[in-house]
Parts: C-alpha cells; sequence; structure tokens
C-alpha cells in the first residue's frame, strides 16, 4: 500500500510542475508541503542541514577557477560519458542530484531539461549525475524528458572526489526507509550517502566559472542564474577564439 503521506506529497509536486514560477518557489511549495505533513520529518530535515552547515558540509569542493576533476561515468543507457568529450564541445553545466526519488530533485532535473532545450541551440550543454543504478537513472531522465545524459554515479564515487558526499545521518535514514524510499536498492549499497545538490559551470577549458551548492537540498540553483552563467561562459570562449583569429 502506498504511503499517504507520499501520497499527498506527489500531488504536492504535480501541482508545483504545473506552475509557471521560478525554481526555488516551486521547491518551497514541496518543502512546506513536508513540513504540513510531517512536522517529524521536516524537523528532521532542518536539524540535518544544520548539523551539514555547522560543519562546513561541501565547502572544499572545487569552486570558481579550479580545474574540474575528470570523470567516466555511465550514462541511462550505459554509455560511458567522459567530462573531456563533453567540453570538447563547448561549456557544460554539471548537476549533482540525490536521486529519482527525491521530490525535489525530479523539479531540479524537470527545469534543467527545459533549460537544456533552450541552450542547446546556442552549444551549450547540460549533465545531471546521482549515485543511482541504470534503471533508476533512466527513470528519472524519462520523467522529466530530458535531452541531456543522466550520469550514474555509484557508491557515490565522484561526488567523494569533489567532497560532496555526505551520509545522511540516523535519524533521516529511519524516516526516508518509513516513507517507503528503499534508498540502498536505488544505488546498491547500504551507506546510505548522498550528494550535497551543486552545480558546477564549466568552461571548454575545463575551468569552473560558477558553483552554486548548498548542504540545504530544498534549495537549487535558480535556472535564470544559471542560464546567464553558461552564457557568461561560452561568451568568452567565443571572444578568446576571435582573438586568436585576429591575432
Amino acid at each position: 500500500m502506498a504511503n499517504p503521506v507520499v501520497e499527498a506529497l506527489e500531488k504536492a509536486v504535480q501541482h508545483a510542475w504545473d506552475l509557471d514560477i521560478p525554481l526555488n518557489e516551486k521547491l518551497t511549495i514541496v518543502a512546506n508541503e513536508v513540513r504540513s505533513l510531517s512536522t517529524l520529518f521536516a524537523e528532521a530535515v532542518d536539524r540535518m542541514v544544520i548539523r551539514l552547515q555547522n560543519t562546513g558540509a561541501g565547502d572544499t569542493a572545487p569552486g570558481v577557477g579550479d580545474l574540474m576533476p575528470p570523470f567516466v561515468l555511465p550514462d541511462e543507457r550505459g554509455r560511458l560519458i567522459a567530462l573531456e568529450d563533453l567540453l570538447a564541445q563547448g561549456a557544460v553545466a554539471i548537476s549533482f542530484n540525490r536521486g529519482h526519488w527525491c521530490p525535489y530533485c525530479r523539479l531540479n532535473v524537470h527545469a534543467l531539461a527545459d533549460l537544456q532545450k533552450e541552450m542547446a541551440e546556442e552549444g551549450r550543454q547540460l549533465v545531471a549525475i546521482v549515485p543511482e543504478r541504470r534503471k533508476f537513472t533512466a527513470a528519472l531522465k524519462a520523467e522529466a524528458d530530458a535531452p541531456f545524459p543522466v550520469l550514474s554515479d555509484m557508491d557515490n564515487g565522484y561526488a567523494l572526489s569533489l567532497n560532496l558526499a555526505i551520509w545522511v545521518g540516523a535519524e533521516m535514514e529511519s524516516l526516508i526507509a518509513g516513507a517507503g524510499w528503499d534508498v540502498p536498492a536505488y544505488q546498491g549499497n547500504a551507506a546510505w550517502m548522498l550528494p550535497i545538490p551543486a552545480t558546477f559551470v564549466v568552461g571548454a577549458d575545463g575551468v569552473i566559472t560558477a558553483r552554486y551548492l548548498d548542504p540545504d537540498y530544498r534549495k537549487r540553483a535558480e535556472i535564470g542564474t544559471l542560464r546567464d552563467a553558461l552564457r557568461a561562459t561560452y561568451s568568452s570562449r567565443q571572444k578568446a577564439s576571435r582573438r586568436r583569429a585576429t591575432g
């Protein structure tokens, strides 16, 4: 039998999905619904976020001006995707998400899918990364109708290398599992580790030009901000090419 709280939450997600409002306003609708449905769950999330903020979770992840560490990860069809190959086509935005089960991630990937459809004609790319098995990355991609790869970061290997992976804690383990979200089955391990949601905009030279990172997974990079960062990165590359051509 479906969890009635999750069913009610799903209705909130679908409602937010249909509204023509900024992404973080949609996420706030979901967060408010969680708080109204289960104060226990919402307060546990608040405690986890405070714990992560107090310990500086994510602070040592690569930042603006750093080279983005390379990756080779399988996409939803099992094809290996390398950062190097993506950058050969131009600037790319890399979005880390918790999983196909996370309502906030689903809304985020849906918004990114709309952005990619706009950015594709301008030579800019997006890619999502989740610590899940291929059947679940395929589900996330299909639901959002995402025109970009959704990559599997098994065991959070790449996220760990970026200092992005965190343990959710025993309290959140119990509550997430109680809601019916079988994270160990999705991930293929029982570590209960998730990436801090983060987005990196990387230029064709591999240098990070913009970063959004927040231990509070209820917040994500606003789409307009990400669009501007991608366009600024691409413009810089175009200017450099013109200088070389005229130099």
